[in-house]
């Protein structure tokens, strides 16, 4: 199975740290955001990544390399501008294949094993959910007893950034700027969708306060 990070973005609300960095290789704990997931992809049994790259692109390219010092063959899906989460992957199939991925947002950090998220079945997608944090109190979707996830109902909670995806989510989507929440959405009408609670530690790492508590986290927490 290969895996996809999600890299191409400005990270606008990090500024002023990705004026002259781009947000995956902002530090926490020693190492760069980023490589904080691929070594938790190697951990998991994943051998290839694609990341899609677009602002300071060569940046992000010129410090990971091809991923052979984690073990992974890591190829980049370069993007003129950044063409949001179903663009970007609907840019990147010629490198994803037909086979379902593991999808992951690079600005997030959660201590999941990759390697207990289940096979899709006949769903396009399954994601994984999180308890709402203080930023998102309203929640994105809700899950029921039976492990399906739905647009409608309560209680909600919020999308971790980390999905297992079919690739058909996103076929005759033109190779375009494209949000991924509508794909989903009518795949949950149509009852593709299944999903899980993730209890565990998981950090949206969306603003230089939360990098800064994370790397506090993390950093106390080393041997």
């Amino acid at each position: 199975m290969k895996a996809m990070i999600l890299a191409a973005g400005l990270g606008k609300r990090m500024r002023p740290l990705t004026d002259h960095c781009p947000k995956p290789l902002l530090p926490v704990a020693g190492k760069p955001l980023i490589v904080h997931h691929l070594e938790r992809l190697a951990a998991s049994g994943i051998e290839e990544v694609i990341i899609n790259v677009s602002y300071r692109a060569d940046q992000i390219i010129e410090a990971l390399g091809d991923g052979h010092q984690w073990g992974l063959k890591i190829a980049f899906s370069r993007e003129e501008a950044p063409q949001e989460t179903a663009g970007g992957i609907a840019h990147a199939l010629p490198l994803l294949g037909d086979s379902p991925f593991v999808l992951i947002n690079g600005d997030i950090w959660c201590d999941l094993d990759l390697s207990t998220l289940p096979a899709l079945g006949d769903n396009l997608a399954h994601l994984v959910l999180v308890d709402n944090p203080p930023q998102h109190t309203t929640g994105d979707f809700h899950l029921d007893s039976a492990y399906r996830v739905h647009d409608c109902g309560g209680p909600r909670l919020t999308y971790a950034g980390i999905a297992l995806l079919d690739p058909r989510l996103v076929d005759g989507l033109p190779d375009t700027c494209y949000p991924l929440a509508p794909l989903l959405r009518q795949a949950m009408a149509e009852g593709r969708v299944s999903g899980q609670h993730h209890h565990g530690q998981w950090v949206d790492v969306g603003t230089p306060e939360r990098l800064r508590e994370l790397d506090l986290q993390l950093s106390t927490a080393r041997p």
